[in-house]
């Protein structure tokens, strides 16, 4: 396996130059849903493994981040050069994929509005957005987002691309500028053809953080809806749940009915609560009338909750908040994107073991 591993990664050649070569290729992978079970390229993912038909991935919502708040812009500088640079951190997050590949990776999200890049930072100071106040979309995000997912459809992975987040979504001015935003991206979505994306209309719906009643749980199926209609179904979405207490916080039926997977979040959950919370998902009667595939694309650096997630059937997202030293994690910024801690490198090799090897290549020429 090892030896498979590192042939893989040494095929792969400089991530940086296959970003352009993708960009030119773009629906070089299509990520599908048949039933409850996710296909890639055509084929249900890890045939014959415990993870048959899921999709494993892990939380890399900074991938395209940048503030543009100068007060505190500069809490992420990069150690060696003192300041922040948006286009490094888009680069080596590129640069890695390949590895995340090599280790049966199939998944990650990525954030249009970041996630919380200092553990335990109750106001959000900073701005982050790919949004302008009027919905509009600022080029220099979308070259970045471009870059990065071009480099996943060449590497055979998946997207979930987060659009809104709670702390910034007030950075658009009403609520017709979150239509906006929203129709905004599934046009760009569209046009540059990509078939690896799935959407995620809000990270944790169910936090009272959000300023705008239509990205709270009670109307967020709209959006969900939205996209769907103007995508003509080409674009798969969803949306997540916070954790919550006493087993987690359970979708509405309004969202299950309206979603083409299920999003929820197990961080804090013990496994036996992760558990629960999927069983609970599994109750609902929007569900059972049209079961789709339960993905967690938050929850832990903890093993046995991944472990938890696979035995009850739900695909499981790794969350490594870390700490601002371009070491820990892959959230608190300046992010290294490298498998380089005892956590990370754990779970990576939990996934390969789980994917019996690594990413089948996309086929050129698609």
């Amino acid at each position: 396996m090892l030896a498979v591993l590192a042939a893989t990664v040494a095929a792969s050649g400089c991530a940086c130059g296959l970003a352009a070569e993708a960009a030119e290729a773009a629906g070089r992978t299509s990520v599908a849903i048949r039933g409850t079970k996710f296909l890639v390229d055509g084929r249900v993912t890890y045939p014959g493994r415990p993870v048959e038909g899921m999709l494993l991935n892990s939380r890399m919502v900074q991938a395209v981040f940048d503030d543009e708040n100068p007060a505190t812009r500069g809490l992420w500088r990069y150690p060696d050069t003192g300041r922040w640079h948006p286009d490094r951190n888009t680069r080596e997050f590129v640069a890695a994929l390949p590895l995340y590949a090599a280790h049966g990776l199939r998944a990650v999200t990525i954030g249009l509005q970041g996630g919380l890049p200092r553990p335990g930072a109750a106001l959000q100071r900073w701005h982050v957005s790919a949004f302008r106040s009027d919905g509009s979309l600022k080029p220099a995000w979308l070259s970045r987002l471009d870059r990065a997912v071009s480099a996943c459809d060449t590497h055979g992975i998946a997207v979930i691309l987060s659009l809104f987040y709670f702390g910034q979504d007030s950075r658009l001015e009403n609520e017709a500028a979150v239509l906006r935003g929203t129709d905004a991206v599934t046009d760009w979505l569209l046009a540059r053809g990509y078939r690896n994306v799935l959407v995620e209309i809000n990270n944790e719906t169910s936090t009272r953080g959000y300023t705008f009643p239509i990205l709270r749980p009670a109307r967020v199926h709209e959006l969900i809806a939205r996209v769907r209609r103007r995508s003509r179904g080409r674009l798969d979405v969803g949306t997540s749940f916070a954790p919550g207490v006493a087993g987690g916080t359970a979708p509405t039926d309004a969202v299950i009915r309206s979603s083409d997977y299920v999003l929820v979040h197990g961080n804090g959950l013990d496994p036996s609560g992760l558990r629960s919370l999927v069983r609970r998902v599994r109750s609902r009667p929007a569900y059972r009338a049209a079961p789709k595939p339960i993905v967690v694309n938050e929850d832990s650096t903890a093993l046995p909750s991944l472990d938890a997630a696979v035995a009850a059937g739900a695909s499981w997202g790794y969350y490594d908040q870390g700490l601002p030293n371009y070491r820990d994690g892959f959230q608190s910024l300046p992010v290294n994107w490298g498998i380089n801690t005892p956590e990370k490198r754990a779970f990576f090799d939990r996934v390969l073991e789980l994917a019996g090897g690594p990413n089948p290549r996309p086929l050129s020429g698609r």
